[in-house]
């Protein structure tokens, strides 16, 4: 909800307020999944009385919070009642399998704050000061890997497509998922291709996670685990496809060829690479959610970017990947880039 600097009138502050006032914007949403207020919506005829006494709130607050949500564009209101977007439908109705609320606990982490708090000073030095690094075992990328799971279906989804042709002609395709979280890509390619082997590379703790998927979706009989990281675990060889999901992003250029080698050696000559990632353009400063993923990697990594396509085809020929291809894709602000070895 920011407006455009003003052209061709009068200077405007708009922009300024409304970019100083956007943590308001992050804090009523997260009221709202707190509450369950989108769920109550859905349940009932949508009055401030029903949803209040839904929610266990005051009506004054609670009026307040949903004409503030319908500004924002999550809701809808006609008379003195609110009804859900198609959006807010889908993702913030705690009963839909597409519900985002459990990604609130990740993005509003206090460390996310905290490094932002700070961003004075990682611009001062180019990285951010203090102890403020999320570790491996926190609990929160648990909550990570479950909160973001339903976001990454339709991603999913897109890169089994990209690799159908590739592993339906390998009698058993191998498929290592890198940094699997959820598990949900490779999961995937399993439920489409049903001889696919998927091995899931993350740290143990998250793996359960892509284990419960993995057994929830049926495939838990072809869904092997390799706990450790992806640097110094033990990945094994002979894989037809290497997923790389929104992990290039954490690191320099220089490590992410080293972990590119390292995928290049266990691959099979003609296997598939397939990175996720915020990808601008040469210019860095569209598409606007790409562009704008290298500040968060400023504030919360030593070395990481959002790099261009240009950069990680890059990446991938000094590790010895060719033919570097890039996917756009429709569902969220991440793209694909594809490269083969041959």
């Amino acid at each position: 909800m920011t407006s455009a600097p003003a052209s061709g009138g009068q200077p405007s502050p708009m922009l300024f307020f409304e970019t100083v006032r956007s943590f308001h914007h992050a804090f009523a949403l997260r009221t709202a999944v707190e509450l369950d207020v989108c769920t109550a919506i859905a349940r009932t005829n949508g009055t401030v009385a029903e949803i209040a006494k839904t929610c266990a709130t005051s009506e004054r607050g609670t009026r307040i919070l949903c004409d503030y949500l319908t500004v924002l564009g999550f809701l809808t209101k006609r008379g003195d009642r609110y009804a859900l977007t198609a959006d807010s439908a889908t993702f913030l109705d705690s009963r839909s399998p597409a519900y985002l609320g459990k990604a609130m606990q990740f993005l509003m982490h206090p460390d996310q704050f905290q490094n932002f708090e700070r961003l004075t000073d990682a611009v001062r030095k180019g990285k951010p000061t203090g102890s403020t690094h999320l570790g491996p075992e926190d609990p929160i990328w648990i909550e990570f890997a479950r909160g973001m799971a339903p976001m990454m279906f339709p991603v999913a989804q897109a890169i089994a497509q990209q690799l159908e042709k590739t592993l339906r002609g390998v009698a058993a395709p191998k498929v290592l998922d890198v940094a699997a979280s959820h598990g949900i890509f490779g999961i995937t390619i399993a439920q489409q291709n049903p001889k696919a082997q998927i091995y899931a590379l993350d740290w143990a703790n998250v793996l359960q996670v892509a284990k419960e998927n993995a057994s929830r979706a049926g495939v838990a009989d072809r869904h092997t685990l390799i706990a450790g990281s992806a640097f110094d675990a033990d990945i094994g060889k002979g894989y037809d496809a290497v997923l790389v999901t929104n992990f290039l992003h954490h690191f320099d250029p220089a490590t992410n060829e080293s972990l590119l080698k390292k995928f290049f050696a266990a691959m099979n000559p003609g296997g598939q690479l397939v990175i996720l990632e915020f990808v601008p353009d040469d210019d860095r400063i569209s598409p606007p959610a790409a562009a704008m993923f290298s500040l968060t990697m400023l504030a919360n990594t030593d070395q990481g970017d959002a790099y261009t396509f240009a950069e990680l085809a890059h990446m991938c020929g000094n590790a010895g990947f060719r033919n570097a291809t890039f996917v756009p894709l429709e569902a969220g602000p991440n793209s694909l880039v594809i490269a083969s070895k041959q």
